[in-house]
């Protein structure tokens, strides 16, 4: 694929996106939310995917931003049907995301190794942790071209989904938009398992969500799951710990969790999976 290709999709993407705008203003401002969230997700994984370039010669750059202009294809069928972004009340938003794929054939112009690619990509982004059998396809070859695209594009995603509720937990008594909130009980509880997932240094699981501050250490613990060095480096430059943090009660379980997420991100300063 090539420039041409990419500026079709954003195209088609663009005209698909519009067929669900809509007078109600709750509706719109969702919908709006997630086209603007893809278009930045596009605009990670490409600086992302640049930073990497130089080591990675293998990476096509077109074909990245691709999977990320499709990655939430799924949200938008999602919230005009159920009026939610919560996967566990509704459908899983990455399958509703590849059946408009399959449906539309928008893929078509691609070859099928870059057809499985976007669809594995997407398929795969918004689990919990990619398996321990994804380092190797169905024909036990090690490390499929899918699993790089697949670790940016969560890397990406995470990224704005960060500059998202982030700039919401600033601007939300002002404007409040209980979606983003996954209709979680504003209460200053917050449940014990995601306190101790941080502190044992794993990704939380979103079945045992409580409460809002639960989604904020949830959103905490996706730091566990970062991929590459340059988005640790973004992490540190954008003070995301530190937001987030702020947004929580102050209390020693929150100091705690600071501390241990930030000498994580120190450790991780030259680290990178591979």
């Amino acid at each position: 694929m090539d420039n041409k290709d990419t500026a079709f999709f954003h195209s088609w993407f663009r005209n698909y996106v519009r067929d669900f705008y809509s007078e109600d203003q709750k509706t719109q401002r969702n919908i709006q939310l997630k086209e603007e969230h893809t278009l930045r997700v596009c605009e990670e994984i490409v600086r992302l995917g640049k930073a990497l370039k130089p080591n990675n010669n293998a990476l096509r750059l077109e074909l990245a931003e691709t999977i990320a202009l499709f990655h939430d294809i799924g949200r938008f069928e999602q919230f005009k049907a159920y009026g939610t972004f919560d996967d566990r009340v509704s459908e899983n938003h990455a399958t509703l995301g590849l059946n408009v794929l399959k449906a539309t054939d928008i893929l078509n112009r691609l070859t099928e190794t870059e057809r499985t690619i976007v669809y594995k990509a997407i398929e795969y982004h918004n689990v919990r942790k990619l398996p321990d059998y994804a380092d190797e396809d169905e024909n036990g070859n090690k490390n499929p071209d899918w699993l790089l695209y697949s670790k940016l594009l969560r890397d990406a995603d995470k990224l704005d989904i960060w500059r998202v509720v982030t700039d919401y937990y600033t601007e939300r008594p002002r404007h409040r938009n209980t979606a983003l909130e996954l209709e979680l009980p504003d209460t200053p509880e917050y449940s014990r398992c995601f306190i101790d997932d941080i502190l044992d240094t794993r990704v939380s699981n979103s079945r045992e969500l409580k409460t809002f501050n639960d989604m904020k250490l949830l959103q905490l613990g996706w730091i566990f799951d970062i991929n590459f060095t340059p988005t640790f480096r973004y992490i540190r430059q954008r003070r995301i710990i530190e937001k987030i943090i702020a947004a929580l009660p102050d209390t020693e379980d929150i100091r705690k969790i600071q501390k241990h997420l930030n000498n994580y991100l120190e450790m991780a300063k030259h680290y990178q999976k591979k």
